[in-house]
């Protein structure tokens, strides 16, 4: 039934409190609806419709029918100072539920803040409710997977943890975001970050000495923007696919981390013509930066995979002459 849908409903609410009734896309079926009774008419203004006074009480009947709180809800929006729409009465409720938000720490996660403000813990954290939650801040709790060199350790107000040692156990470690906002410090050596676009790239590449090597695993980069603030200062080198969503991914980061070098070895290009994989590259990805061989590639409509070199014997200088060379674009 067609009113049983909150939006339909503050159609009726607002038609009655208001006398008219503006055509939105979110009431659309219940505005067609009341447009074709005989208790409403035609304002005059351009997708708007009004109540024929004289019918006023049918009107009244059906909200009383469909919607018998329909008058605590009218005065309720009139102290708020809200209007009888879907957005009034959505702020309404975003009141309403933070005023029974119950304390809170100083984190928590996005979806849990979203179902204290919003209707569901999908819901986006707009600015007002954000300001319900106060002092607290919000995290979208990711992981961020890593390789770390020899005698890396991180250290936060709780402790001091051997990364290279769990490493040595178990082949890796993961660090949470609430770590890295909470003001984790790395100590130990780090040459260089190396960031890796997918996952077998990643665990299988063989770094030189002193390398941390972190998965970005494609676009969700929230975490690994965390990472690159706890690692200032140090080089930091990515390492994708060649096609053109492992291109907007490494100049993703790069708003993040300006002077992002980018691993594109020349061995790479050796497989072009028994390796290439057919793509069509979008003619809005500006590629001008690239090397020569990466715009071949768009010419041909090919791009390549990073599997495919991650265990040649030449990775570790082509790692040094990403480390050495600037970053994409910028003259030697």
């Amino acid at each position: 039934m067609i009113w049983e849908n909150d939006n339909a409903r503050l159609a009726l609410l607002e038609l009655l409190s208001r006398g008219s009734l503006k055509r939105r896309r979110t009431q659309l079926e219940a505005y067609d609806a009341l447009a074709e009774l005989s208790w409403t008419r035609a304002t005059g203004r351009r997708d708007e419709i009004g109540v024929v006074e004289e019918r006023r009480t049918e009107l009244a009947g059906l909200i009383d029918r469909v919607w018998p709180a329909w008058r605590d809800v009218l005065a309720d929006l009139v102290a708020a100072g809200l209007p009888p729409t879907p957005d009034g009465y959505g702020r309404l409720l975003d009141m309403e539920r933070a005023a029974a938000i119950p304390e809170l720490p100083e984190r928590i996660n996005r979806r849990t803040a979203a179902s204290l403000t919003a209707s569901h813990s999908k819901a986006s954290l707009t600015e007002a409710r954000r300001g319900a939650l106060g002092g607290t801040d919000t995290s979208h709790d990711g992981a961020i997977r890593l390789r770390p060199p020899d005698r890396l350790s991180a250290r936060t107000a709780n402790g001091t943890v051997d990364l290279s040692g769990i490493a040595t156990v178990l082949g890796e470690v993961s660090i949470p975001e609430r770590a890295l906002l909470d003001g984790l410090v790395f100590e130990g050596a780090i040459r260089a970050v190396l960031l890796v676009e997918n996952l077998g790239a990643w665990r299988d590449l063989r770094p030189p000495p002193g390398w941390l090597l972190a998965h970005v695993p494609g676009w969700d980069t929230a975490t690994v923007g965390h990472l690159l603030d706890r690692v200032s200062g140090i080089p930091v080198v990515h390492f994708g696919d060649l096609d053109p969503n492992g291109v907007r991914i490494m100049l993703h980061l790069r708003e993040r981390a300006p002077h992002l070098k980018w691993l594109v070895p020349d061995f790479w290009f050796e497989l072009a013509n028994t390796g290439g994989l057919r793509t069509r590259w979008p003619e809005d990805l500006n590629l001008d930066f690239a090397p020569a061989q990466v715009r071949e590639l768009v010419t041909r409509g090919l791009w390549l995979e990073q599997e495919r070199i991650a265990l040649d014997p030449r990775m570790a200088d082509a790692l040094e002459g990403a480390l050495a060379a600037g970053p994409p674009g910028e003259a030697s």
